[in-house]
């Protein structure tokens, strides 16, 4: 539903990103022999592809095993983005939630209030 809380946190997060991106593809869709995906943003650079989805949790959901779920599933995603691609695909998830960056099944998971200081020390968190 547009204008829906978690469609105004990933305008929000695609803000921040914008300034660090070759070229952004916003909502992308694509799909394999079996299936249908969807990843929030991906944002183009020199020499790899940083697949973003924005995770806007409520206070009812379990965030460790939801965490943990969605980075699991965000990888598989971003291995079949890989393939059509060609390009490097680094999977992140960006939350709401005040936690430190961390890593769960390759996933890179980092809360927006660090996604700007993540996003210029690139570098630091990612073995390009």
């Amino acid at each position: 539903m547009p204008g829906s809380i978690g469609h105004e946190f990933e305008e929000y997060v695609l803000k921040i990103i914008e300034p660090f991106a070759e070229r952004i593809e916003f909502r992308k869709v694509f799909s394999n022999e079996e299936r249908r995906f969807e990843i929030d943003i991906v944002s183009h650079m020199k020499d790899f592809c940083l697949c973003i989805d924005c995770k806007h949790y409520g206070t009812t959901r379990h965030r460790t095993y939801g965490l943990k779920s969605e980075a699991k599933k965000h990888t598989l995603r971003c291995i079949e983005f890989e393939k059509k691609s060609g390009k490097k695909c680094i999977p992140a998830l960006v939350t709401l939630l005040d936690d430190n960056i961390s890593f769960e099944f390759d996933c890179l998971i980092i809360p927006y209030y660090k996604f700007n200081y993540f996003l210029n020390n690139i570098e630091q968190f990612l073995e390009l």
